[in-house]
């Protein structure tokens, strides 16, 4: 027997008076319309991953002293900055 995948979802059994905005797929993702974004001071991380464990997209990524953030899927909430117990993330605004 042939696998096949399975569509995303079947759009035939969206009713119509649905709000369109959740009937159409879309590609953003939240680094898209973040206002902040994390920095990491790798000079104060002791790689205690105590961002990692609190945030809520997992965009955090490990290297080989620090701990960064995945910018293209970190939403800037934020959260990371606020547990750090060590200070050494910093939200700054998201350029333009």
């Amino acid at each position: 027997m042939k696998k096949q995948a399975v569509p995303l979802f079947d759009a035939s059994a969206i009713p119509k008076t649905l709000c369109p905005i959740a009937t159409e797929f879309s590609r953003m993702l939240p680094g898209d319309w973040r206002s902040l974004r994390p920095v990491v001071d790798r000079r104060k991380c002791v790689k205690c991953a105590v961002c990692w464990l609190y945030c809520p997209v997992q965009c955090v990524v490990e290297r080989a002293g620090w701990f960064d953030m995945n910018l293209a899927t970190c939403k800037g909430c934020g959260i990371c900055a606020r547990e750090c117990p060590q200070g050494a993330i910093a939200m700054i605004p998201e350029e333009e």
